[in-house]
């Protein structure tokens, strides 16, 4: 029977994993107790926790949750690298200079990924400038559309234009002559050429 205190960590990690976005497993090698406060502090400055987890308390709680199929990255000393928000990229470039740290693979979004998925989601556009293609995409067809639909009624009111300042250069009417043919030139009789 457990006792209280792995009854504590248990709802300690319950509350964890519910509370992240982006939690990442890795396989944790010793390191002096300043280099772990160094890598703490600069994960944090993206919102990234470093916890440290035993086996025989986070196994039973991955079991019970939608990250079970993390479990089998779970069989050495590891540790978890948890955030509400995704910041991969961040995590990724902090980690490549700490080699104690290796990603074994992660959950973000309820998206299990290996370490090759992670780098690739990291490459993602932010949501940020997916928005901003996506708005830009669906405008431009609409906006070509109102061009079109301009150019029309412009080109012509443009011809018109020149059409009139013709007649008025040759001393024609300024009204639009009547009649299908459109010219200013008077009819010529029966006996014509």
């Amino acid at each position: 029977q457990e006792d209280g205190y792995t009854r504590v960590l248990r709802r300690q990690a319950e509350q964890t994993l519910r509370d992240s976005r982006m939690v990442a497993v890795c396989h944790y090698n010793s390191m002096a107790e300043e280099d772990v406060a160094t890598l703490g502090h600069y994960l944090r400055r993206h919102n990234i926790h470093l916890k440290f987890v035993l086996n025989e308390v986070i196994r039973p709680v991955l079991a019970q949750s939608k990250y079970r199929n993390l479990l089998p990255l779970f069989v050495s000393r590891n540790v978890l690298l948890v955030s509400p928000e995704a910041p991969a990229r961040e995590m990724l470039r902090v980690l490549k200079g700490v080699p104690q740290v290796t990603l074994l693979g992660a959950c973000i979004d309820d998206t299990i990924l290996s370490r090759q998925g992670v780098e690739n989601f990291a490459r993602l556009p932010s949501l940020e400038a997916s928005q901003g293609q996506t708005v830009a995409a669906l405008s431009l067809p609409s906006s070509q559309t109102s061009s079109l639909l301009q150019r029309g009624p412009s080109y012509l009111t443009a011809l018109l234009d020149e059409h009139i300042r013709r007649l008025r250069a040759t001393g024609g009417a300024t009204e639009l002559p009547r009649g299908t043919g459109g010219a200013s030139e008077p009819p010529q009789g029966k006996g014509g050429a």
